[in-house]
């Protein structure tokens, strides 16, 4: 099983769990695990193969966890995630996916009003039966009906990385297959969106019977939906669909660049080609029944006389305009990066000191880090008051002095009020070296309130980037209603940044949101948003996301050395 898989099942029980009104601490203890384990970069089925560590040596994985790690590992299936099901009507754990809902409201309607499926939700809500349950309310109501189309969605796509981990193990294990010269994924995987509804596969092989013979024998089967001569579908008990393709040599780079997408860069490339009376698709490039290019992705757009598209870019937006003028953005690159401006600590909800912390980043070549723990609003993180920071601040100077050419940012991550204005005083925040804000409390408000909310914060002369500015969690939470063109115009007319939060789970700002910053100016802190020292590895969504925006290294603020990044500073500028 992936990583993606064992957080999924461990999320499941706590949700279960909840649903059913266990001890709040063995809840978290599930949820704690899953979040840990969805950061983990090193797949843990290997690590169990190896045999030479203890899984209990993973932040919040104690004995009991590690022995279910390992049961999932080798049987696929754990038996208290079955007891928990057979106690709760499949079904209903659909409602689980509706925003804002959450496990004991669920278990409420469950309990009082016999819903089981979202359109049984959908028409209590229609017929105003769940606001005059206690707790809830038309608002909250209202809310849950705005919800149901997300949790619909929800269940028709994953996570990129979560595909990913699927894709790298499908690629090994195709590709010890004898006579398989080539096999690349295609797509929205790909081209790097944020969640992916199914998977393609492009495959070169002397014959297509070996490699799709083996497709039918990977782990995670659950139907083999069809097989040609040259294409096979299967489907995987996670229920993503796999499409494999066995093509020519001589189509191979045709295939790719068709299959990869998107629809909308496809239709831009078939208008040129038509216009130069060529025409192409996953075969080829023709002039007539002639073909002239097909077999590399390069040699397709050249035909064109076009420049190789990044996959990230092919969304036909601006790409085909850059190439035109010339200016393909060079993209950012993981390697472009210099350090993470967004990191939790032992001190709030973190579960690594800050050594450890700056160790793991020395590790990875960083020239420096921000330490962001929570500021005091957010309790159930064990935020900070005014004192402790302080105290956090002072801890941070004397452990800077361990490492030459290593810089440790006193920071914080402060809210901003439901009412507005931040948690801290500004003769607090005046100290810090790197102030990001954000919004935890509050997210249902209208539109021009969280809007100003944000530019009230912008205004503040020590905050230095909104984080996570939409608050979103991919297939979990729609953005809060916000103006982020706004919010972006404020970030360039008072100087200040903007965060890319790089959590798989967050990529926020969104693509089309990073391009927009782009144009206006705004510099981009592409940030893990860590809770762990492994947590530090999603830098590499960010990357991505940010290559989708067209962010080059110039575009974000953590590629430059320190002494350039110490300029754009406050509490340096003065």
């Amino acid at each position: 099983m992936t990583n993606a898989e064992i957080a999924a099942v461990f999320e499941q029980i706590a949700d279960l769990l909840e649903f059913q009104g266990a001890n709040p601490f063995r809840v978290r203890a599930y949820r704690t695990a899953a979040r840990n384990i969805g950061e983990l970069t090193e797949p843990l089925a290997e690590i169990v193969a190896a045999g030479d560590r203890d899984l209990t040596e993973l932040p919040g994985i104690g004995q009991d966890l590690a022995e279910k790690i390992v049961t999932l590992l080798k049987t696929g299936s754990l038996p208290l995630l079955e007891v928990l099901k057979s106690q709760v009507p499949e079904s209903v754990l659909t409602l689980l996916r509706v925003p804002g809902l959450g496990p004991k409201r669920a278990a409420a309607l469950y309990k009082k009003l016999q819903i089981t499926t979202l359109e049984e939700l959908r028409q209590a809500c229609l017929d105003h039966r769940v606001r005059e349950l206690e707790g809830f309310g038309s608002k909250t109501e209202e809310n849950i009906l705005k919800g149901i189309e997300a949790a619909i969605q929800a269940g028709q796509r994953i996570l990129w990385y979560e595909a990913d981990q699927i894709v790298q193990s499908l690629r090994e294990h195709l590709e010890p297959t004898a006579g398989l010269h080539r096999l690349v994924p295609a797509g929205s995987y790909r081209r790097g969106k944020d969640t992916v509804g199914d998977l393609d596969f492009l495959a070169l092989a002397d014959t297509p019977d070996p490699v799709m013979d083996r497709l039918a024998t990977f782990r995670g089967v659950k139907d083999i939906l069809a097989r040609g001569d040259t294409k096979m579908s299967i489907v995987l008990q996670n229920g993503i669909q796999v499409d494999l393709r066995v093509v020519p040599a001589e189509s191979f780079g045709a295939a790719l660049q068709y299959f990869t997408g998107s629809k909308e860069h496809n239709v831009i490339l078939r208008g040129m080609a038509k216009n130069r009376g060529l025409k192409i698709n996953e075969y080829g490039v023709f002039r007539g029944e002639e073909q002239i290019a097909g077999r590399e992705e390069e040699e397709v757009y050249a035909a064109l006389d076009l420049p190789w598209f990044p996959p990230e870019l092919r969304e036909g937006r601006k790409e085909f305009e850059w190439a035109a003028a010339g200016k393909l953005p060079d993209l950012i690159t993981l390697d472009d990066i210099r350090g993470d401006l967004h990191i939790h600590s032992t001190w709030s909800d973190g579960m690594a000191t800050i050594e450890e912390i700056a160790e793991a980043a020395r590790a990875r070549g960083y020239q420096y880090i921000a330490i962001t723990d929570h500021s005091q609003r957010v309790t159930v993180a064990n935020g900070l008051n005014a004192e402790r920071l302080l105290a956090q601040w002072e801890a941070i100077d004397r452990l800077a002095k361990k490492w030459r050419g290593f810089h440790i940012l006193k920071g914080v991550e402060v809210d901003i009020l439901e009412a507005g204005g931040l948690d801290l005083p500004d003769e607090v925040l005046k100290e810090a070296d790197w102030v990001v804000a954000s919004v935890h409390f509050g997210q249902n408000q209208p539109r021009d309130q969280i809007t100003r909310r944000m530019i009230d914060a912008l205004k503040n002369p020590y905050v230095c980037a909104i984080a996570h500015p939409t608050g979103r969690l991919l297939v979990e939470r729609p953005p809060y209603e916000v103006d982020i063109d706004a919010v972006l115009r404020a970030a360039r007319d008072y100087g200040k940044m903007m965060e890319l939060n790089a959590h798989p789970r967050r990529l926020d700002l969104d693509d089309v949101a990073c391009a927009v910053a782009k144009a206006y100016g705004v510099p981009i802190a592409i940030s893990t948003d860590a809770h762990s020292v492994s947590g530090l590895d999603a830098m590499r969504y960010g990357v991505m996301q940010a290559r989708r925006g067209g962010l080059t290294r110039a575009d974000v603020v953590n590629t430059r050395p320190w002494r350039e990044l110490k300029k754009l500073l406050p509490k340096y500028r003065k």
